[in-house]
């Protein structure tokens, strides 16, 4: 294993999440300092702005971070950093319709995997996905549109060369104190200068249950498979689940989640497990 990486990366983890927490708690306090209150009833409650984050389709502007953090993967049992910038911004078309679009940046860091690999940090491939949705409530609630990966990566190992598109759909239920839903989007790559295709799916089912003051638990495994790796060796299949609540640093609500996840199936070399921590900034009307 590169622990030379392993040291730097490390450190540097621990350092840019807890600047960003006491920089956010400072501007809390200078706020409370100067006799100014959040005002709850003016961005909603924490129960409403949880519902919003449950729903992948509500009109809420956010701007989630999600850090995952992969152990286990190849020889060296290497260890992967995954910030994922992810901000969700809706647009109202007409009365009865939203668009909500979704750019997801990843950044990385990976240490060597194995002899001969190298470790490597930088940005990884854009994936921006649009849903078309029902604007007004119902049961059901769903989204469907086209989802799209850009070989944005900064280096061959960060990157799939390919130009890739296809559908993505969501579906979910809420029933307080259940959230319940399935997202799934699968695409084919059409250009590109590397020569193995782009044939991928993933399907995330989520599950919420939602607890007192702004808690809830949740699992919501990624799972992923690649047609073009050899039979029986297509999928990642992660089982495990977390906790999350929504808080206010000063007048601003965040969403804060922490979960583990299992890969109980695992392409060679994959992973073997996940450590994903969310920071995700809601910007209500």
């Amino acid at each position: 294993m590169n622990r030379a990486t392993t040291s730097t990366l490390g450190p540097l983890i621990v350092a840019v999440l807890l600047s960003a927490f006491t920089t956010a708690e400072a501007i809390a306090a200078t706020e409370t300092e100067t006799g100014e209150k959040p005002a709850k009833s003016a961005v909603g409650t924490d129960e409403s702005l949880r519902a919003k984050t449950q729903n992948p389709v509500s009109d809420l502007i956010s701007v989630p971070l999600q850090n995952n953090f992969d152990f286990g993967i190849g020889p060296k049992h290497a260890t992967r950093w995954v910030l994922n910038i992810q901000p969700v911004v809706p647009f109202e078309l007409t009365e009865d319709w939203n668009l909500i679009t979704r750019l997801i940046t990843p950044i990385i860091s990976q240490e060597s995997p194995a002899a001969g690999v190298p470790g490597v940090s930088g940005l990884g491939d854009l994936n921006p996905t649009c849903f078309l949705a029902p604007s007004r409530p119902s049961s059901w609630i769903w989204g469907a549109g086209p989802t799209f990966t850009l070989p944005t990566g900064t280096d061959s190992l960060l990157t799939s060369g390919k130009w890739a598109a296809g559908p993505a759909a969501v579906v979910l239920k809420m029933s307080e104190p259940w959230v319940f839903g399935l997202l799934a989007n699968h695409q084919w790559d059409f250009a590109g200068w590397r020569g193995r295709p782009f044939n991928r799916t993933l399907i995330q089912p989520f599950i919420n249950y939602n607890l007192p003051h702004g808690w809830y638990l949740n699992t919501a495994p990624i799972i992923t498979a690649d047609w073009e790796n050899r039979s029986g060796d297509e999928w990642l299949v992660p089982v495990g689940g977390g906790v999350g609540k929504i808080h206010r640093l000063g007048r601003l609500p965040v969403n804060l989640q922490l979960g583990a996840y299992y890969n109980v199936v695992t392409p060679d070399n994959g992973p073997d497990w996940q450590l994903r921590f969310q920071l995700q900034v809601l910007l209500p009307k």
